[in-house]
């Protein structure tokens, strides 16, 4: 196996792992299929384009994705991978100049999308761990991925995406638990027990709990009532935050936050969020749930 020198690890950040629809071929609009449901009011099979994409590759309800229930539109975010598939490895021909390569190109954004989302988790990573033990383990893992997307189609559509998502997974943990020690440490409480990996905390009232270094990852917070909250610390991998209310709290030192995450959530003007995510459009105080977080890092 070819050695990896951990020192030579990309220097990318997560600002630059950011969707740029006008430079793709609206791959989330037509790679990806989708039920008729809360988040979505037709039926789409996958590798078809969606009924509202115009010529241009826009949509042509954009401004109007919510109130004609298309809710699950609206939270998915690519990580950036829809411009790197169709201007880079595809050159940018579209699948509608080239049919040829529409299911090709297809095949390979959805690998690419969970490629960008280990990126964006791995450098948040790197960031919490600079000086810990776990530094090297990151970086092999950063230049990994790096090499499959710069091995092209082939090798990308070769690669094994799920046990690389499990070893990211692991080390992810294993950064939580170092970044967290502090919060747990500290604690003069006794633990809140239902505060865990993949609790189900659907619908809870949690604004005066003690949320500090909790680790949620995975949790079902569908719902729930975390208004005013402090989240500083709080590992939030894979966590389910549709309709959850975040009005006023603290995600500013979350743990592994998204903007898939966010779309999917209620907040406000007064929500502190990290530096590297959006505030979304729709948040109001009387803002709707959203859509699942469906293709994140799961427990």
């Amino acid at each position: 196996m070819t050695s990896i020198d951990a020192s030579s690890a990309p220097s990318d950040d997560r600002s630059a792992l950011r969707a740029n629809c006008a430079d793709c071929f609206a791959l989330c609009c037509t790679a990806f299929g989708f039920q008729r449901s809360i988040d979505f009011p037709i039926d789409k099979p996958a590798g078809t384009p969606c009924r509202n994409l115009a010529d241009d590759f826009s949509c042509s309800i954009h401004e109007s994705l919510r109130p004609r229930g298309f809710r699950g539109c609206t939270v998915f975010d690519c990580f950036g991978a829809g411009q790197l598939v169709s201007q880079e490895l595809f050159g940018g021909a579209s699948w509608r100049e080239r049919p040829d390569t529409s299911a090709e190109m297809f095949a390979t954004f959805s690998v690419v999308r969970q490629l960008q989302e280990m990126r964006w988790y791995l450098v948040e990573a790197a960031e919490r761990a600079a000086a810990s033990d776990l530094a090297a383990n990151i970086s092999r893992l950063r230049i990994v991925v790096q090499r499959i997307l710069d091995g092209g189609t082939s090798e990308i559509l070769a690669c094994d995406v799920e046990s690389l998502r499990d070893e990211v997974r692991h080390l992810l943990i294993d950064v939580s638990e170092e970044a967290r020690g502090g919060y747990l440490a500290g604690a003069d409480a006794e633990p809140d027990d239902d505060l865990h990996p993949s609790a189900d905390l659907a619908g809870r009232e949690l604004r005066t709990r003690r949320l500090c270094g909790a680790d949620l990852r995975g949790a079902v917070l569908i719902g729930a009532d975390l208004r005013g909250a402090d989240l500083t610390g709080v590992d939030l991998l894979g966590a389910d935050l549709r309709g959850a209310r975040l009005d006023g709290a603290d995600l500013s030192d979350t743990l592994f936050l998204t903007q898939m995450q966010l779309n999917a959530a209620r907040g406000d003007e007064a929500t502190l969020l990290p530096t590297v995510l959006a505030r979304p459009g729709h948040w109001t105080t009387a803002s709707h749930a959203s859509s699942p977080t469906d293709g994140e890092l799961s427990p």
